[in-house]
C-alpha cells in the first residue's frame, strides 16, 4: 500500500483581505480534530464559526490513533463515527509480554448491544479527512487554509487577531478564541502562557508501516524488555486500512536524526513484524509530556486538546480528552452567545476539563514511571512484578502499559445538583450517559440526547403515567428558556403526552436503577446535571439553574 495521499488544499484570500471588514463570531485556531470537533458541535447549537489552519493539508502520520467509544459517540452527532469505524480497525483484546513470555490478555468488548466499540485504530489523519468533509458540508463553518495565528490580543469585548497567508497578513476580530493549534499552541505564545508539569527524560520512536503481507496476529501487544530487542518497551497496533503503527523505547541520550534514518527503524520492525516486504510510511520521535496550563480560560481566549494539556501517548487519552473538550466548551460558549446563560458558564470548562487533564495526567505519570523506572530500587520493584505477574493475579493488576482512556466523570463539577436521596447504581452526576440499546425502532439512547436539556422519566412497571408525573410533565412546558424536553422510559406499550422511548427487557431501567417516577436531568452534552426518586418542579427548575451557572452548589 502507498503512502498517504495528502490532498493539498488551495488558499483562498479572506474576506478582510478583500475589504469586507467585519467582527467573526467564534475563531477556532487549528484544523485539528479538536478544532473540527468544537466547530461542528457549536454549528449543531447554530452558532458560526471560523477555522484558521495554518498548514494545507491534514496532520502527517498516524498521531492519535486509537479512538475511544466515548469519542465515537460524540462524532456521530455529525456523520462522522461509522465511516472511522468501517475505516479502521476494531481490536478486542490486548496481550502483554515480559520478553518471549505472554503474562495476560485483556478484553475490551463491554457486555450487551453496542453501537460503537470500545476503541478502534484509525490513522488521525483519516479522521481528519472526515471530518474535514463534515465540515464542508456545514454552511455555519468556514475553513481558512494557510492561515497562521501570528498574534492575539485580547480587549474586554473581542479578541483581535494577527494572521499571516501567502497574500500577506491580515487582522481579523472575534467575539472569542478557542486555541486548538496543539502542543506548540502559537496562541498560548502570544498570551505568553506557559505549561506547568514534568518532561520525563525518555525518549520513544514511533512509525507507520505498510506491511506487504498478512500477519497473524492483530491484537494490541505490548511487550517489557522484548526479545527482538529495539529497547525497553514496545508496542504494536493494527491501524485503518490494513497499515501498522509501531512504538519503541530508545532511551534518553539518542541522536534523534540518526534513529529515524531507514537503515536505523526498518532491522527494529521486521524484529518485532517479521522479515516481509515492508515500507515505512512516516517515522517520528517523542518524550513523555505530563503538562497542562493553570487555566484553561484566558478572558475570551479558551485552549483545548493539547494547546491546553499533554501525556502520554499510553492509553490513548491525548486525542480523545481532546475530543471531550470541545464538547464540553462547544454547548457552554453557544448557550452564552445566545444569551441563555451567563458568561461565568464558561468558568465550569475550566473547571471540568481541569479535572479531566489532572485525572489524565495522574494516570499516564503513574504508567510513565512503571514504563522508565527513575531509580535503581523502582527497576528492581518493576522487574520483580513482571516476573511474578504471569502467575500471580495480584502482581498482574499492578502490570502498567497504559491505562486506557475512559470518559471523565465531574464529580466536583459546579454544574451539578448533589444527590437528595439515597442511590446506589445508575449514573451519577457529571457522569455521560450509557449509550444503552432500546427496543425497535428507537435505536440507541444517546440518539435522543444532546443538543438541549433533556429531562428522562421513567415509568418502570406503571401501566400508566402516575398522577404527580402527569401533573409534573404540565408544568414542564412553562419551565423559562431554554426550557427542558422531558423524554418518557417504558417498560410497555404505555404512551404518554411526550416522546416515550421504549425499554422492553427493562435494560435501560436497571443501568439507571430506576423506579417508576425516577428522573435524570441530562445535559446538552449528555452529562447527568441531577437526578432525583422524587422530582418535582422546584427541584428541576432549581437544578438546570446551576446546570446554567446560575446557582452555587450547594
Amino acid at each position: 500500500m502507498p503512502a498517504h495521499a495528502y490532498r493539498r488544499r488551495p488558499f483562498r484570500p479572506a474576506p478582510e483581505q478583500q475589504g469586507k471588514a467585519g467582527r467573526g463570531g467564534v475563531a477556532i485556531v487549528g484544523g485539528g480534530p479538536v478544532g473540527l470537533t468544537c466547530a461542528l458541535e457549536l454549528a449543531a447549537h447554530g452558532i458560526p464559526s471560523t477555522i484558521l489552519e495554518e498548514a494545507d493539508t491534514v496532520s502527517e502520520g498516524s498521531r492519535a490513533l486509537c479512538w475511544s467509544k466515548r469519542s465515537l459517540e460524540i462524532l456521530n452527532r455529525h456523520g462522522v463515527a461509522a465511516r472511522m469505524v468501517a475505516s479502521g480497525y476494531t481490536w478486542n483484546t490486548g496481550r502483554v509480554f515480559h520478553g518471549a513470555r505472554e503474562l495476560y490478555q485483556f478484553g475490551l468488548q463491554p457486555q450487551g448491544p453496542q453501537e460503537f466499540p470500545a476503541f478502534t485504530n484509525l490513522q488521525q489523519y483519516l479522521a481528519e479527512e472526515f471530518l474535514h468533509e463534515a465540515v464542508a458540508r456545514q454552511p455555519l463553518i468556514e475553513m481558512r487554509w494557510l492561515n497562521r495565528v501570528s498574534g492575539v490580543e485580547p480587549a474586554p469585548d473581542h479578541v483581535r487577531i494577527a494572521v499571516e497567508t501567502p497574500a500577506g497578513p491580515y487582522r481579523m476580530e472575534a467575539d472569542w478564541v478557542v486555541a486548538a493549534d496543539g502542543a506548540r499552541s502559537s496562541v498560548r505564545r502570544a498570551l505568553g502562557l506557559d505549561f506547568t508539569g514534568r518532561v520525563f527524560e525518555d525518549h520513544f520512536l514511533i512509525a507507520d508501516v505498510d506491511v506487504h503481507a498478512e500477519l497473524p496476529n492483530a491484537d494490541r501487544r505490548f511487550w517489557f524488555q522484548p526479545e527482538f530487542g529495539g529497547g525497553d518497551t514496545a508496542l504494536c497496533h493494527k491501524q485503518g486500512l490494513g497499515m501498522w503503527r509501531v512504538d519503541f523505547q530508545l532511551g534518553w541520550n539518542i541522536d534523534r536524526e540518526a534513529e529515524k534514518r531507514p537503515e536505523r527503524v526498518l532491522p527494529r520492525v521486521r524484529a518485532m513484524l517479521g522479515d516481509h516486504p515492508m515500507e515505512i510510511t512516516w517515522v517520528s520521535i517523542y518524550t513523555f509530556q505530563a503538562r497542562r496550563l493553570a487555566r484553561f480560560r484566558h478572558g475570551r481566549v479558551i485552549f483545548a486538546g493539547d494547546a491546553a494539556h499533554q501525556v502520554s501517548p499510553f492509553g490513548a487519552r491525548g486525542g480523545n480528552s481532546g475530543i471531550q473538550d470541545a464538547e464540553n466548551l462547544a454547548w457552554k460558549l453557544a448557550y452564552v452567545i445566545r444569551g441563555l446563560a451567563p458568561d461565568r458558564l464558561l468558568d465550569s470548562y475550566d473547571a471540568e476539563r481541569g479535572q479531566a487533564a489532572d485525572e489524565n495526567i495522574r494516570i499516564t505519570s503513574r504508567t510513565t514511571d512503571f514504563l522508565t523506572p527513575r531509580t535503581p530500587a523502582s527497576r528492581t520493584l518493576r522487574d520483580a512484578v513482571l516476573h511474578l505477574a504471569a502467575d500471580a493475579p495480584f502482581a498482574r493488576a499492578l502490570v502498567n502499559s497504559g491505562r486506557l482512556s475512559t470518559p471523565t466523570i465531574h464529580t466536583d463539577s459546579p454544574l451539578s445538583t448533589p444527590d437528595g436521596e439515597p442511590w446506589a447504581g445508575g449514573p451519577p452526576t457529571g457522569a455521560p450517559c450509557p449509550n444503552l440499546a432500546l427496543a425497535a425502532p428507537d435505536g440507541f439512547l444517546l440518539h435522543h440526547l444532546g443538543g438541549g436539556f433533556r429531562l428522562l422519566i421513567f415509568l418502570g412497571e406503571a401501566a400508566a403515567i402516575p398522577p404527580g408525573l402527569a401533573s409534573l410533565l404540565e408544568n414542564l412546558p412553562v419551565m423559562p428558556a431554554p426550557g427542558i424536553e422531558p423524554l418518557l422510559v417504558a417498560r410497555d406499550a404505555a404512551t404518554g403526552p411526550v416522546r416515550t422511548l421504549r425499554d422492553d427487557d427493562g435494560s435501560v431501567h436497571e443501568a439507571f436503577a430506576a423506579q417508576t417516577g425516577t428522573a435524570y436531568l441530562i445535559r446538552p452534552d449528555q452529562h447527568v446535571a441531577a437526578r432525583w426518586r422524587t422530582p418535582s418542579f422546584p427541584a428541576i427548575a432549581q437544578a438546570l439553574a446551576r446546570a446554567l451557572g446560575m446557582e452555587d452548589k450547594a
